[in-house]
C-alpha cells in the first residue's frame, strides 16, 4: 500500500497479526531486505515494513532537507497514526537503526521495545560530523555523476560488507539487484540529508529510554561491537547480542539466528509481565 506522509508518498507493507513490529532498512535497502525475516516473524507479529524516503517505491524528493532525521521521524509518526498504531516495537538496521533511535528520542511514548542492529547514536564531535558531511557529499556527487552501477560496484566492496562475500551467489545477486534498483537521486539525497554527519548526536539521550533495548551486532563488525557495548552502559534496560560468524547485516547473513533472537526477546519480556 501507499501512505501519504507530509507530502511524500511512502510504500508500506503489512503482514501477519499480533504485536506490531516496524522494520526500518539500511542505506540502499527497501522492504524486500526483510522478506526472509518477515516470513518467519509474521506468524507471531504484525510486521510492518517501510521503504524509507529515497528508497524503493517511496518518493525521492529533489529537496535535500526533506530527508533530514527530523522530517523522516515525523513521516514515521504520520504513517503510524494513519495505521492507528499508538504503541509499537521498532527494529532498525544501520541507517534505519539511526532513524529508529531518532524516533525513540522524539516519541518515546510510542515505543514498546527498541531493537537496533548495527546502529549508532551518531558521531560525538562537531569535527567528526563536519568531516562525515564532506565525505557523504563527495560520495553523493560521485553517485550522480558516475551512475548507479559504478556506485554499487564500489559500495558492495567496502570493508563493512566483506563478510557478505561468504553468502551464496544467489543471495549476493539478490542484494545487488535490490541495490541497483534504487533511485540515484534518492540515494544521493539520503547521504546528504540523513547521513551520520547531518544527524544530531543522541549519546546524551540514551539514559532516558524507559523501554527495553536490544542491541544486535556481528562479531566481525568490531566498530559496532564497541559502539553497542558503550550504548549498553548508558541505557538502563539494554542487552547486547553478539552474533558469531556475522558482520554488519546479521539479518541477511544469519536470518535464522536473527529471527530466534527477536522471538526470544518478546517471549522473555512476556514472561516478566505481571
Amino acid at each position: 500500500m501507499f501512505i501519504m506522509a507530509n507530502g511524500v508518498k511512502y510504500y508500506v507493507e503489512e503482514k501477519g497479526s499480533g504485536t506490531p513490529l516496524l522494520f526500518l532498512h539500511g542505506f540502499t535497502g527497501d522492504t524486500s531486505t526483510w522478506s526472509d525475516n518477515v516470513e518467519r516473524l509474521s506468524k507471531n507479529f504484525s510486521c510492518i515494513t517501510i521503504d524509507i524516503i529515497g528508497h524503493g517505491k517511496t518518493d525521492s524528493p529533489a529537496e535535500t532537507y526533506r530527508y533530514s532525521m527530523r522530517n523522516s521521524v515525523e513521516d514515521i509518526r504520520t504513517i503510524l497514526d494513519t495505521l492507528s498504531i499508538k504503541k509499537i516495537s521498532i527494529l532498525g538496521y544501520s541507517m534505519g537503526g539511526r532513524l529508529a533511535l531518532a524516533f525513540a528520542v522524539q516519541y518515546p511514548e510510542y515505543i514498546e521495545k527498541l531493537i537496533l542492529e548495527s546502529a549508532s547514536p551518531g558521531l560525538k564531535t562537531e569535527k567528526e560530523r563536519k568531516l562525515r558531511i564532506q565525505n557523504d557529499h563527495k560520495l553523493a556527487d560521485k553517485l550522480l555523476n558516475n551512475g548507479i552501477i559504478e556506485f554499487i560496484n564500489f559500495w558492495e566492496n567496502i570493508p563493512l560488507f566483506s563478510s557478505q562475500k561468504k553468502l551464496s551467489s544467489s543471495v549476493q545477486e539478490k542484494i545487488r539487484k535490490q541495490r541497483l534498483n534504487q533511485n540515484p537521486l534518492g540515494l544521493a539525497n539520503s547521504l546528504k540529508g540523513m547521513g551520520a554527519g547531518e544527524q544530531p548526536s543522541y549519546w546524551g539521550e540514551l539514559y532516558k529510554f524507559p523501554f527495553p533495548v536490544l542491541l544486535i551486532v556481528g562479531e566481525y563488525d568490531e566498530k559496532f561491537c564497541l559502539i553497542a557495548e558503550e550504548m549498553m552502559s548508558k541505557i538502563g534496560n539494554a542487552h547486547v547480542f553478539k552474533v558469531q560468524e556475522a558482520g554488519h547485516a546479521i539479518h541477511v547473513e544469519k536470518p535464522e539466528k536473527f529471527g530466534t533472537m527477536i522471538e526470544e526477546l518478546f517471549l522473555l519480556h512476556k514472561r516478566r509481565d505481571p
